[in-house]
């Protein structure tokens, strides 16, 4: 338990006043006779006694402070003998007994000063006197409730401290094991946006020129060159997501120009894409134009993994599934909207293994306070629309309270 230092102080010096008032009253009233003399001697040993003790406080232990408080203790009962004016130095020594004694060894310590102050005062008194008796009584026991709730006080702000320190500590931890988790779901997005779909992409291009290799080996080998090409933008990408910077698809183009690459791309490995552009551009914050580039990748990723063909009203197949990526500049929030007229579905059921493209979608744009809303139908194709603030991030007071 922290100790109330000015406390402690406040008694050693209040001791010490007490054995030099109580010095000059003997002097004053007996005169430096032997008794005086040999007084003042023992008065000496029990201001070096009682000095000892406060230097070597820290090296005595818990023990070592018992020994030397009934030391302290036995020699002021010796000077009490001599000079019973010295008695009144039992108020300091009471409040070493509270630091250092249990609860019964204080109410015992305490009964056992506050009988020699008694029999003391008696003494010097000569005869009896019933306040002489009281009053060491109520003084005894007004420091004993004093000195005790202050330490009741004091524990209990120190159990209140270690609290607080071991709970600042558990909620370190859990920032930790936070940030740890949020960089894994940062590294799964990313994973899944970029090198994940880029793979898909290189697969099917290169499928598509081994099954042309023979027939048609130009074609083929444009495939590879596509495919070649993708590889470098995926080790592109994964370079850069490491490093935390923004996607290449944005480095010198803006959020439009990249959108319409993006589905120019998207012709070469499946649905057919087109691009729409409505408003008036305006700049946005990277962290905003980051998450609905990786919104419409991820988006045409499912296009073309689960939208499937379209089919006529005999149950034939018909064309291609088409796609339409809408990019709208309004007031106050930007919207990209996917829709494709595929094959939909009736409730996100995505195969074993498979579906965390939503889940990604929706975390990236929660990051910059966007929503997402996802509609579909079986046989009436998906719509994903995107919606984010145009002035993220809210602008804040500076650090100076607002003012």
């Amino acid at each position: 338990m922290r100790e109330r230092t000015w406390l402690n102080w406040a008694m050693h010096v209040g001791f010490y006043l007490l054995l030099a008032a109580s010095a000059l009253r003997l002097v004053s009233r007996h005169g430096m006779v032997a008794q005086t003399v040999t007084s003042l001697a023992v008065c000496g040993l029990l201001a070096l006694a009682y000095a000892a003790g406060i230097l070597w406080w820290n090296r005595l232990g818990q023990r070592g402070r018992l020994v030397w408080l009934g030391g302290v203790a036995a020699v002021w009962l010796v000077l009490v003998m001599l000079a019973p004016s010295f008695s009144w130095c039992a108020v300091p020594l009471l409040f070493l007994c509270l630091r250092l004694l249990n609860a019964r060894g204080f109410a015992m310590a305490a009964a056992a000063l506050t009988l020699v102050v008694i029999v003391a005062q008696l003494e010097i008194a000569k005869e009896l006197d019933v306040s002489l008796i009281l009053a060491p009584v109520g003084i005894a026991a007004m420091t004993a409730v004093i000195f005790g709730e202050l330490q009741r006080e004091s524990a209990a702000r120190q159990l209140l401290i270690d609290d607080l320190i071991s709970t600042r500590g558990t909620l370190a931890d859990s920032r930790h094991r936070t940030g740890v988790l949020e960089e894994r779901e940062r590294l799964a997005r990313e994973i899944h946006d970029t090198l994940a779909q880029g793979l898909t992409s290189m697969g099917i291009l290169l499928q598509a020129a081994d099954r042309m290799w023979a027939t048609d080996p130009e074609q083929a080998r444009a495939h590879v060159r596509r495919a070649g090409a993708a590889a470098a933008d995926n080790l592109d990408e994964a370079r850069r997501f490491v490093r935390g910077l923004q996607p290449p698809g944005l480095v010198d183009v803006s959020l439009p120009e990249a959108l319409a690459r993006l589905c120019a791309d998207a012709d070469d490995t499946g649905p057919r894409v087109r691009f729409r552009l409505a408003g008036e551009e305006y700049p946005l914050a990277p962290e905003v134009q980051a998450a609905l580039l990786r919104v419409a990748q991820a988006a045409l990723a499912n296009v073309r993994d689960h939208a499937g063909p379209t089919t006529g009203a005999a149950g034939t197949a018909a064309a291609t599934v088409t796609a339409t990526v809408t990019l709208s500049y309004l007031d106050g929030e930007v919207t990209l909207d996917v829709f494709d007229d595929g094959a939909g579905f009736a409730e996100p059921a995505p195969a074993p293994g498979r579906g965390y493209g939503l889940r990604a979608m929706r975390d990236r744009l929660a990051e910059v306070h966007g929503v997402l809303v996802v509609e579909s139908a079986p046989g009436e194709g998906t719509a994903v629309a995107a919606r984010v603030p145009a002035a993220w991030p809210a602008r804040v007071p500076n650090g100076d309270g607002g003012a």
